[in-house]
């Protein structure tokens, strides 16, 4: 037993769970946690963003590269009361890290005190986060620290991932007790749940069986680090794979059998096979609504007639939106493990992927059809440019070990449309909460995980206005990550739906000043805090701006010109009712 302060305590489990930074942000509240940083700073560093979501978001996009949690230090009040938008944008798509808030003194508890929040319980914080993290601890003496911290460490990455808050009282960071030296952590098991052989023997005679079997895949393939296993089973049944943006990359994109995404601004070849695949292996996803065209028949599924089999880590997503013909509840690589194994037992392969081949034939028509249709835009040279040419230009000068980090925004639905990620956990989405923020603040985490490979955020001016105090953090650490500016005067997503549903009338959307287009100048504004800045209004002007920046070395902003008024090529739908959906675009639904 060792007499530590609870701020001791609290550092030394974090380097014990070999946790490399914390990203946080000075308070009165957590000043002896400060205090304690300091002094371990050669074991783990602080990294101090000008911004509470800022420092949730890095700690979001950190774990998605390296799959290894981190943590955040906010004060009491209006410091912690920012990390919300962060939290929720994290657990919506199962991400870890662990958000350590400061809290008023517990001699002062339910007395209103300087940021207590005490309207309906004292010290209330984590009720404010409750819906945003899987678990919030409170302990209000040092001695029960060490229980809540090991809690907290095993169960952020456990099962689904998610963030975990700590909430300290002032007191416990300062106060002192005997704690139990217990030496560095082991490395923690991770258990990888299965299914049952029978279960396994009945989804591989089911895709046996399929004369249009399909894959949908999603972040639980990325989590589960799977991409070996699914490329195997891509590979060994011929069957063709659909994703949602965070399953992109686990899968090589430019693999024939990669249809890209799947939903409203999905490809057409996509939806064609989920309109019609009469079996669909489904890989850690949620059906969501814009991956599932808001649920309607016929535009992105049909279930039933279509039988599914769905595997989730999480229990709680099997039937949500389609009841499955089988459900597993289980981690996804060891699933395909089974599945491998008991094709490699099987006689029938050769005579199901022959089954399955006008299936292929008729996905390759609908490739062909689809690019056709979209292939003048990506040479077109008009400025401002068209968003088919910008995400041309990054795809062109990115390397293969490049992270894309989107930010939520008319930009996104572009890339979830034509990127091509080659790897996994290399595009980085805010899919379920769409927090803006996450690309522009994230992008900086990303680097910390990987710094050998670039990273590239593609944000839009909306969101890039939101937080830019980014480049101060990104000169201050020297992290050498690149931002390019959608610069399209609007928030243009919101604006497509204004002209879509209300005849045309928009308010609010354009960034307008005497009825001109306006925004600052961006890579001026970027030259003010000592970043790197160009402005570009061509395809070949961007191309160049982004080859510049990469080789750089350090951090950089591309303000590019974009037309807004080209809404993506809709092949789905989403419907927010009692508003009518849209119609495709491009295609029609199909109904069973």
């Amino acid at each position: 037993m060792t007499r530590r302060k609870g701020a001791d305590v609290i550092a030394q489990s974090l380097i014990d769970e070999r946790i490399p930074y914390v990203f946080g942000i000075c308070g009165h509240g957590n000043v002896g946690m400060l205090d304690a940083l300091y002094e371990r700073g050669d074991e783990i560093k602080l990294i101090s963003p000008r911004h509470e979501q800022i420092a949730g978001h890095m700690a979001d996009a950190y774990f998605r590269v390296a799959h290894r949690p981190v943590a955040t230090l906010t004060s009491c009040g209006p410091g912690s009361a920012n990390l919300p938008m962060s939290l929720a944008c994290a657990q919506a798509d199962s991400s870890a890290f662990l958000a350590i808030t400061a809290n008023v003194p517990t001699s002062q508890w339910n007395r209103a005190p300087f940021q207590e929040a005490y309207q309906h319980y004292q010290a209330d914080f984590p009720s404010v986060v409750r819906p945003f993290v899987k678990r919030s601890f409170q302990p209000s003496r040092v001695d029960m620290l060490p229980t809540a911290l090991r809690q907290s460490m095993n169960l952020m990455t456990t099962g689904r991932p998610g963030p975990v808050n700590l909430d300290v009282p002032y007191n416990v960071f300062q106060e002192e007790d005997d704690v139990a030296d217990t030496g560095p952590v082991p490395q923690r098991s991770v258990t990888r749940t299965g299914a049952d052989a029978a279960v396994v023997e009945d989804i591989t005679r089911l895709l046996l069986d399929a004369e249009r079997p399909l894959l949908f895949i999603g972040h639980g393939v990325t989590l589960s680090e799977a991409s070996t296993e699914l490329t195997a089973l891509v590979d060994r049944l011929e069957v063709p794979v659909v994703m949602s943006p965070n399953g992109m990359g686990t899968l090589d994109m430019t693999h024939e059998l990669s249809l890209g995404f799947i939903g409203r601004n999905g490809t057409y070849a996509a939806n064609q096979a989920g309109r019609r695949c009469d079996v669909l292996l489904t890989l850690g996803a949620r059906f969501d609504d814009r991956s599932s065209s808001s649920w309607v028949p016929g535009y992105s599924w049909n279930m039933p007639p279509t039988k599914l089999v769905q595997v989730d880590i999480d229990p709680a997503e099997l039937g949500r939106n389609y009841q499955p013909h089988i459900g597993v509840a289980a981690d996804v690589r060891t699933v395909l493990r089974q599945l491998l194994g008991e094709l490699e037992r099987s006689e029938q392969v050769a005579v199901a992927r022959a089954r399955s081949g006008k299936w292929r034939q008729d996905i390759a028509g609908w490739r062909r059809e689809w690019e056709e249709h979209i292939a003048p835009a990506f040479t077109d040279e008009s400025s401002p440019m068209r968003p088919e040419r910008v995400v041309k230009a990054v795809q062109d000068v990115m390397p293969e070990d490049g992270i894309l980090v989107c930010d939520s925004g008319q930009h996104h639905n572009w890339f979830m449309q034509f990127w091509k990620a080659r790897r996994p956990q290399q595009m980085l989405n805010t899919w379920g909460y769409s927090a803006m923020g996450f690309g522009v603040s994230g992008v900086l985490g990303a680097k910390l995980a990987r710094p050998e490979s670039p990273a590239v955020a593609v944000v839009g001016d909306g969101g890039f206005t939101m937080t830019p105090s980014v480049l101060a953090t990104a000169v201050e650490y020297d992290i050498p990550a690149v931002w390019v500016v959608w610069n399209n005067y609007a928030w243009g997503a919101i604006r497509d739906l204004q002209h879509g549903s209300f005849g045309g009338r928009e308010i609010g959307t354009s960034f307008l000043r005497g009825g001109e287009p306006y925004n600052p100048d961006f890579a001026a504004l970027a030259r003010s805090y000592g970043v790197g800045g160009i402005r570009v209004s061509k395809p070949g002007e961007l191309s160049a701006a982004l080859e510049e920046a990469i080789a750089a070395n350090r951090p950089f902003v591309i303000d590019a010109e974009v037309d807004g008024h080209v809404p993506p090529t809709s092949v789905g739908t989403w419907e927010l009712p009692p508003l009518p959906r849209p119609e495709p675009k491009f295609g029609a639904p199909w109904q069973p």
